[in-house]
Formats: C-alpha cells, structure tokens, sequence
C-alpha cells in the first residue's frame, strides 16, 4: 500500500480432472497441473508476507518494508477449477463448483515485487519459475463439499529476495450450499430466487517460503451467492480473515478483510474468467500498512 507497488505474472499450466461417481449423487475429484510463471518483480508468497531488514527495528524500518498483495489462489489455479466445474457440471451447481477455485488460493496471487534495495516502480522481468497444484475434493451430496489442496511453486534461481528453492501452500476448506444454486436471471429468475444462489464457507492456508520459513496463516468465513445470468457465471463472497503471521515478522495477529468477485463465461470448449481480490487491513503495521490492496486476474482454460 505504501508505493504503491505492482507486480505481475503469466502463468501457463497443463493438468487433469478425474472424477468418481459415488453414491447419493456424491463424487470424488482428483485435480493436478504444473507449468510456468513468467515473473515480472518478486515470485508469488504467501498472503502478508513482509520484508524484515536484521539490522533496523520493526518500528523504525517502516518506511523501508515492502507490504505485498494476497497470495491466493493464482489465476491458473481458478483456470483448473474451471474445468473441474465444466466437467462436474450434470452432478453440482455452479456456485458450488466455483468455490472449489477458492482452495488456494486463491485463489495464489501473483504478487511479485520489482527489487532494488526494495526500491518500488513498474516490475522488471526477472526470470520464468514452475508452479504447481494438487487437489482432492470430496463431495457426499450436491450441497455440501471438503477440499484439501497443495499448491508448490518452484523459485528457480536466487534473486533479490527470492531464494531459490521450493515454497509450500497447503489449504482446506469447507462449503455448503444452502439453496439449490440454479439461480439465472435470463431465465426469469428474480431477485426472490436469489436466495438459493447463497453458500457458507471456510478455507484455511499454511504457507512456507523456500528457505523452510513458516509464513503463516489466515482463516477465512466466508457468505457468499452465485447466480447466472444466461451463459455469464457470477460469483461473490466476502467475510474476516483471520492472519495470523509467522513469527520471523514480528507481528501480532489482526483480523483483515476479504472478498472475491469473479466473472465466467464458456466459449466453444474454452472458459474465459476474470476476477478482483479486495483485501483490506485496518492495521498499520510495519510493513504491512493500513488500506486496501488489489489483486486482478484473468485467463482462458481450454479442456481437450
């Protein structure tokens, strides 16, 4: 927030969904890719990651800390889901689907950081990293769903801050569906049907920087509601986080805010999306700041 710094990534990946039928219209999913991130800046961390100089003060060093944007599930990954959701579509609705995609990563935002000293600016290109995601989602019936996901990414070479090495995500989380989720505005539905477009979730992350440093972790509640409007796939949850930051920042816990919109729309065998991820801290602490950060993605998937 302070700076305004900017980063950014193109990531490309190639993977599989495979899924099982089970009893009383539940299923079982087994997702895994992997593929490259073209990185401009710093490589993607995980959410509330700040940088720490050993020889100032938290306090005094204020000015000289970079705060980053949300890891969270990474455009690729929310790319996966979809065709996890393309796939699944005769046996879950489509909000319920889309909360799959939030496993992550979110999610994995591409926050990556232009270096000089922690100097900010517009992100150089810096390398090409390997990024990786394995999923398992467990679904007894058409409302209810468990995720647990792992999410690698692979720092090829020392840079800046980044040492080469293998960072480590991993997530859970739960989402129940509380109405039956077909909810299309196109087809007459109005805003008295919206109700079972609603859904509860929640989704906890661990991560660990490619040095084996514990980042922390954040839970996050989420209410959320998923609609269409014709062939157009709407999401929108919103809900605390709860952060808690590894002890090599040397912060204390804080309750943020986060939030997603995302938009979908099949064409031919492809699925183009876009999404925004608002966070927003009402603590100023060093490093971090008090605001809002931003991140935006949007990619196509195709399923062969």
């Amino acid at each position: 927030m302070d700076d305004n710094p900017k980063h950014y990534a193109i990531d490309g990946s190639f993977g599989g969904v495979f899924q099982w039928g089970l009893g009383n219209g539940g299923s079982l999913t087994i997702e895994a890719a992997v593929g490259p991130s073209v990185v401009w800046g710093e490589a993607e961390h995980f959410y509330g990651k700040v940088h720490v100089d050993d020889d100032h003060g938290h306090e005094d060093d204020h000015d000289h800390h970079d705060e980053h944007a949300e890891h969270d599930h990474d455009d690729d990954h929310h790319a996966r889901r979809r065709l996890s959701r393309e796939d699944d579509h005769d046996h879950h609705d489509d909000h319920d689907d889309h909360h799959d995609e939030h496993a992550e990563d979110d999610h994995h935002e591409h926050a990556e950081h232009a270096h000089d000293e922690h100097g900010h600016g517009d992100p150089e290109l810096k390398r090409t990293d390997v990024r990786g995601f394995v999923s398992v989602r467990y679904a007894p019936n058409d409302r209810l769903s468990l995720t647990v996901d792992w999410l690698p990414y692979y720092v090829t070479k020392d840079q800046g801050d980044d040492i080469q090495g293998l960072k480590n995500e991993l997530g859970a989380e739960v989402v129940w569906a509380l109405g039956d989720g077909d909810v299309d505005f196109a087809l007459g539905d109005g805003l008295e049907n919206i109700l079972e477009g609603v859904f509860l979730s929640v989704m906890h992350r661990q991560g660990w920087e490619s040095d084996g440093t514990w980042m922390g972790n954040y839970t996050d509640p989420r209410l959320g509601v998923g609609f269409n409007i014709d062939q157009i796939n709407v999401t929108i949850d919103a809900g605390p986080r709860f952060y808690t930051p590894g002890s090599y920042s040397g912060l204390s816990q804080r309750t943020d805010f986060a939030g997603e919109v995302e938009v979908s729309i099949p064409v031919g065998d492809a699925v183009l999306f876009a999404h925004w991820k608002p966070t927003y801290s009402p603590d100023d602490s060093p490093g971090w700041g008090e605001g809002w950060q931003h991140h935006l993605g949007t990619g196509v998937t195709f399923s062969f």
